[in-house]
């Protein structure tokens, strides 16, 4: 079947309050709500993509209109903001005012992992089966989602470059540590100085930053330009410095119990969990369908290769999509 193009994929966008926190979600596909209460015309299985770090869903946007369109439109695809992290739209407020206060710490890594659970609860049908598509730290929420919510129908978790363990211990987490977790303060006025740029003028800042790939994803370069607010960055970096902190062990009893329903997809050259990690889980789970990348795809695979991952990942998929 001819893939239709991009331009013609439906992609709903809204920004919302989820545990009282600005979040941008983004829809493939016609179902605007999945909720019990739409219709009784529901689609049987969700794809669910949770977002690396920084947790921007226009990161994820071609990535989610490739994927939609490789499962030949019958199921719709959608990703979820970390809580905090995109900048809301004019007249939204980053905290909801409210005097309910629904999360402590919500843009901290635990507050996250309740974040998204919350989204599902109120968005999603219980009778909805998931596949969990998660990236980096992602990946970590999502272990102790389906650990903390085993009620959750997941068919599968596919688990996009992990970082499930020893992450300050790992190249880039040795280098940042220090900066994230003593420093990152220092970081916040130079951000709020380049915020008053014209927004031509950040985006030409990202291309630069960004000007070492052959081909870039445009969707990240406008994506890049919330990295200019404050609010975002605090939000980031703040996540950030609890991942060096708390992302220790990895959890082998989730992963065992679990080990049926998860594809793990390690890097070749990954500063973050770099390639003894693939070995040493390799060899403690033997059964598990842990996969090393053949093809020098990047940890922040979003900027130039959502296509190709894309592909590989419905590739994947084909068995567990014809048994339902």
């Amino acid at each position: 079947m001819r893939s239709p193009s991009e331009e013609s994929v439906p992609l709903h966008e809204e920004f919302i309050y989820c545990c009282g926190a600005a979040t941008h979600v983004l829809k493939c596909g016609p179902w605007k709500d999945l909720s019990k209460d739409e219709s009784k015309n529901l689609p049987r299985l969700l794809f669910m993509i949770i977002p690396g770090n920084p947790g921007l869903a226009g990161y994820y946007r071609t990535f989610i209109q490739a994927l939609y369109c490789g499962l030949n439109q019958q199921y719709p695809v959608w990703v979820v903001s970390h809580a905090g992290h995109c900048k809301p739209p004019s007249g939204m407020e980053m905290i909801e005012d409210t005097d309910i206060k629904e999360l402590e710490d919500v843009f901290g890594l635990n507050g996250q992992v309740e974040h998204k659970l919350n989204f599902l609860k109120k968005n999603v049908s219980k009778d909805i089966k998931l596949v969990l598509i998660a990236h980096s730290i992602g990946c970590y929420i999502t272990l102790e989602m389906m650990k903390r919510a085993s009620e959750l129908q997941v068919l599968r978790s596919v688990l996009l470059f992990p970082t499930i363990e020893r992450m300050a211990q790992s190249p880039q987490g040795k280098l940042l540590t220090p900066l994230l977790c003593k420093l990152r303060y220092a970081l916040y006025m130079p951000v709020y100085l380049l915020s008053f740029l014209p927004e031509g003028v950040k985006a030409s800042l990202v291309r630069f930053a960004l000007r070492g790939m052959k081909t870039c994803d445009e969707s990240s370069i406008t994506t890049s330009i919330n990295l200019f607010s404050v609010d975002c960055i605090a939000n980031i970096l703040y996540m950030a410095s609890q991942e060096m902190l708390k992302v220790v062990e990895r959890d082998s009893t989730t992963i065992k119990q679990n080990l049926k329903k998860l594809i793990f997809y390690y890097g070749t050259g990954d500063r973050w969990c770099p390639q003894h990690y693939y070995d040493e889980i390799k060899m403690d789970f033997p059964d598990g369908d842990i996969r090393l990348c053949e093809k020098g795809l990047r940890h922040a695979f979003v900027l130039d290769a959502s296509k190709e991952m894309a592909a590989m990942i419905t590739d994947w998929l084909q068995d567990d999509l014809t048994k339902l």
